[in-house]
């Protein structure tokens, strides 16, 4: 039952209060938010039980999108390529500033603006990799790893519209350089969720960020410099990270820059932008360097229907979300990104008790443990859209680093199933090289396969580096990742 009218296109029912939900690992949503939401949601949701009588199919966001049509043949693996082992980082989470208010160069993002506001935990100074990426550097090259994900802050390079900080440019180029030249193939990220504080307005959220009136024509230019400083050492380019999570948190659930609650207009209006954007970005970097390969990075979790969930409402909207950004995109694409860490029954008791799980088979931010969930993504993105994939994010944030490897090992052994089973999946990022800041975790959730010493700023690996090195010295070809199998059987 249509419940909402929009004056978009399209139609908004009750069942958008599913997209509260999201799916990335950095977006989960405050329980006081949930709890909010779902109070907020009763007295339609109770409409919807009444007049479905829980029997009939909800899909609040209309028909799922069936993809490519006719459906494009799977891409065979290459199985004697090299395959690509790294790490994923980003800029907002990894940089210091290193600059202050005052500085000719001096920049803030729209997220600083929501730390200022007691909105999300202080960053400080990050992992220094600003001021001493040579410690990212020298721990890459003992890691053994071939290819290295790191994002270029706008806000740093346009600290206000128009003008440029060359030296900055320069010194994002020279990292794309040093990374080369030691081996490692630079994989340069764009966008990576902030976005510089003069497309932040305050008083008018409607129109911040994606949708300041400003943006897609200050963001075609900061590509075009981005990719012209830095082609001569980059082969691969992702234009944007999670731009599907992002957009849900930050329209829907508030809990992000702009913080807007339950503005579907806005959250569609942004999805229209986002992937406007992403293929100038893509058409750009063709333009520039006609042998680059374009990159999708999307939040991809398994979703599973949950018991209380009337018609799917939940289940349907998640699955929006996991397609209607990519479905925009794929074609621009050279390799399709998988973000995976979790797999998810949605439903308001799994979500309201996330926060409270323990045990084995969940992270300490209780999030399900599921490996086959990335087989069973692999295989669903693979015959969606028969493009190439790379697992661009696979991580867990733990305090035990034996359970960091069983579960590194168990999905790398999905990876190898996927592989064997004729999918295309071309290379794996490890999330992430350090621990780092993780948003509204701020500092407790621990990814790292190393940790930053808070004197020397040396990355100090942990047991899980080591055996990381060793599995990518043991299967340096598409064809050896086959052999991994799991340590054990996994729920």
């Amino acid at each position: 039952m249509r419940i909402f009218a929009s004056k978009e296109r399209r139609i908004l029912s009750v069942g958008q209060i599913a997209p509260l939900f999201p799916n990335s690992k950095l977006i989960r949503m405050t329980l006081p938010s949930l709890i909010r939401i779902l109070r907020d949601a009763v007295p339609a949701l109770v409409a919807v039980f009444l007049i479905s009588g829980c029997v009939n199919p909800i899909d609040p966001l209309g028909p799922i999108g069936k993809g490519p049509e006719p459906r494009p043949p799977l891409v065979a693996p290459q199985l004697g390529e090299k395959f690509a082992w790294g790490f994923s980082s980003s800029s907002y989470q990894y940089e210091d500033p290193a600059v202050k208010p005052g500085d000719p160069d001096y920049f803030q993002t729209d997220w600083d603006i929501f730390v200022d506001q007691d909105k999300a935990p202080p960053k400080g100074n990050a992992l220094y990799s600003w001021t001493h990426f040579d410690k990212d550097l020298e721990a890459l090259k003992k890691s053994g790893v071939t290819h290295y994900r790191f994002s270029i802050e706008w806000a740093r390079v346009e600290p206000r519209p128009g003008v440029y900080n060359e030296v900055a440019i320069r010194r994002y180029a020279d990292m794309a350089r040093q990374l080369k030249e030691a081996g490692i193939e630079p994989i340069v990220c764009l966008w990576h969720f902030t976005f510089p504080s003069w497309l932040y307005d305050k008083k008018k959220p409607g129109q911040s960020n994606w949708l300041h009136p400003l943006a897609r024509e200050r963001w075609n230019a900061y590509v075009e410099r981005m990719v012209r400083a830095t082609a001569p050492y980059t082969k691969y380019y992702a234009p944007q990270n999670e731009p599907n999570g992002q957009i849900t948190t930050a329209y829907i659930v508030g809990q992000w820059p702009p913080g807007m609650d339950l503005a579907f207009g806005h959250y569609w209006k942004a999805i229209d932008a986002s992937t406007g954007m992403f293929r100038d970005a893509a058409s750009r970097i063709k333009a520039i360097k006609p042998s680059a390969m374009v990159v999708s990075v999307e939040a991809l979790p398994w979703w599973e229907r949950a018991p209380l969930d009337p018609g799917g409402l939940i289940y349907n909207t998640m699955i929006h979300g996991n397609v209607d950004h990519l479905d925009r995109i794929y074609d621009v694409c050279d390799i399709l990104g998988i973000n995976y860490y979790y797999s998810q029954a949605p439903g308001p008791i799994s979500l309201l008790a996330e926060p409270y799980r323990r045990g084995h088979n969940f992270t300490m931010m209780g999030w399900r443990i599921n490996p086959e969930g990335l087989y069973k993504e692999i295989q669903r993105v693979a015959k969606r859209y028969g493009k190439p994939m790379m697992i661009t994010e696979n991580g867990i944030a733990t305090t035990d680093d034996a359970k960091r490897i069983e579960y590194m090992q168990n999905h790398l052994a999905a990876i190898g199933r996927a592989i064997r089973d004729g999918y295309d999946v071309r290379g794996y990022l490890s999330w992430s090289l350090a621990d780092n800041y993780e948003w509204h975790y701020g500092y407790k959730a621990f990814f790292g396969l190393s940790h930053m010493n808070p004197e020397t700023y040396d990355r100090e690996p942990k047991p899980s580096m080591a055996w990381y090195k060793k599995i990518i010295k043991d299967h340096p070809r598409v064809n050896s990742v086959r052999s991994i199998l799991p340590t054990k059987k996994s729920d």
